[in-house]
C-alpha cells in the first residue's frame, strides 16, 4: 500500500492541490479574486460544491482588500474561524481579529435578552472603530442580527461573509444577507462552517 503513495515535498503539496482543483473544474472561470476564494474553500473542504454555491456582490473580494489596507477589523462568530484566520497577514495592514464569543458579560447579556450570544457578539462587533469585516461560520443568528442592524442604519460593514452550516434558519439568513445591499460573500445552502469562513479571509488577506 504504501508504494502506492506518490511522496511530495511539503512545499509542493498545496500547489499541487490547487492544480488539481483546477483541473477538475475543467474550463469553468471567476473573475480572478473570486477564484481565489472558490479555490480556498474547495482546498479547505475538498467540497466542490462550493463552485456552485458561492456568490459575491458586486468588487466584494476587492473592497474587502481596501478595508484590510485600511486596518479592518475581522470579527468572527466563533474561536475556531478566529484561530484559522492568518493573523500575521492581517497585521501588516494594522488589522485584527476579534471574536467576543467566550467573554462573561457576553454571556450575560444574552442571557438577560433571552437572544444568543452570537446576536450580541455581532452587537459588539457593530461598535468598533474603522472598517469591520464579519466573518460567520456557525450561527444564522448572527446574520439575522446583521440584516436587522443594517435595515435599521445602525451598521454598514466593509463585508460579511455568510457562511454558516447546519439546517435551521441556516438557509433563510443567508438569504437575507444577499439583500441587504452591502458587501458580501456568502455560501447559499447549508454548507458552511468556521473552517470556511477562515479559509475566505484568508483568500482574501492573501491577494492584499
Amino acid at each position: 500500500m504504501l508504494d502506492e503513495i506518490q511522496i511530495i515535498k511539503p512545499d509542493e503539496i498545496e500547489k499541487r492541490s490547487m492544480e488539481i482543483i483546477a483541473a477538475e473544474l475543467g474550463d469553468r472561470s471567476w473573475p480572478e479574486d473570486e477564484w481565489a476564494v472558490v479555490r480556498r474553500c474547495i482546498h479547505t473542504s475538498a467540497d466542490f460544491d462550493y463552485a456552485d454555491h458561492l456568490v459575491f456582490s458586486t468588487d466584494a473580494v476587492k473592497k474587502a482588500r481596501e478595508a484590510i489596507r485600511a486596518g479592518a477589523v475581522i470579527v468572527t462568530d466563533t474561536n475556531m474561524a478566529a484561530a484559522g484566520i492568518n493573523k500575521k497577514s492581517l497585521a501588516r495592514w494594522g488589522g485584527s481579529v476579534r471574536c467576543f464569543m467566550a467573554d462573561e458579560d457576553v454571556a450575560e447579556e444574552a442571557a438577560a435578552k433571552g437572544v444568543t450570544r452570537a446576536s450580541v457578539c455581532m452587537e459588539r462587533g457593530a461598535k468598533l472603530d474603522g472598517p469591520v469585516i464579519f466573518a460567520v461560520g456557525n450561527a444564522p443568528t448572527a446574520l439575522i442580527r446583521l440584516y436587522e442592524m443594517i435595515q435599521a442604519g445602525e451598521l454598514k460593514p466593509a463585508l460579511i461573509i455568510g457562511v454558516p452550516v447546519g439546517f435551521v434558519n441556516v438557509v433563510e439568513s443567508k438569504e437575507l444577507i444577499l439583500k441587504t445591499g452591502v458587501p458580501y460573500i456568502v455560501a447559499r445552502g447549508r454548507k458552511g462552517g468556521s473552517n470556511i469562513a477562515a479559509a475566505i479571509c484568508n483568500a482574501i488577506l492573501y491577494g492584499c
